[in-house]
């Protein structure tokens, strides 16, 4: 039987601090939140009911922390 993993230090392809995905999501949410700062107009948004007038980065950045909060819901690690 041979072993796994031989390297020396004990860190494998996915461990640290700086991984391809975590680049990746921080590229994104770097580039969402420059997005949302360059629209800064006011505009009319119908939510559900009721139309409201609010700056587009309120609701931009509204949109974003829900996507957040649903993203970090469904891919959160559980602990068996």
């Amino acid at each position: 039987m041979s072993p796994k993993n031989v390297s020396s230090d004990g860190r494998g392809a996915g461990n640290g601090l700086l991984t391809p995905g975590r680049i990746v999501v921080a590229v994104i949410a770097v580039l969402a939140i420059v997005f949302i700062c360059v629209n800064t107009g006011d505009v009319t948004i119908r939510v559900i009911i009721p139309t409201v007038t609010m700056p587009l980065w309120l609701a931009l950045l509204g949109v974003f922390l829900a996507g957040l909060v649903c993203g970090g819901y469904v891919f959160r690690r559980r602990n068996k």
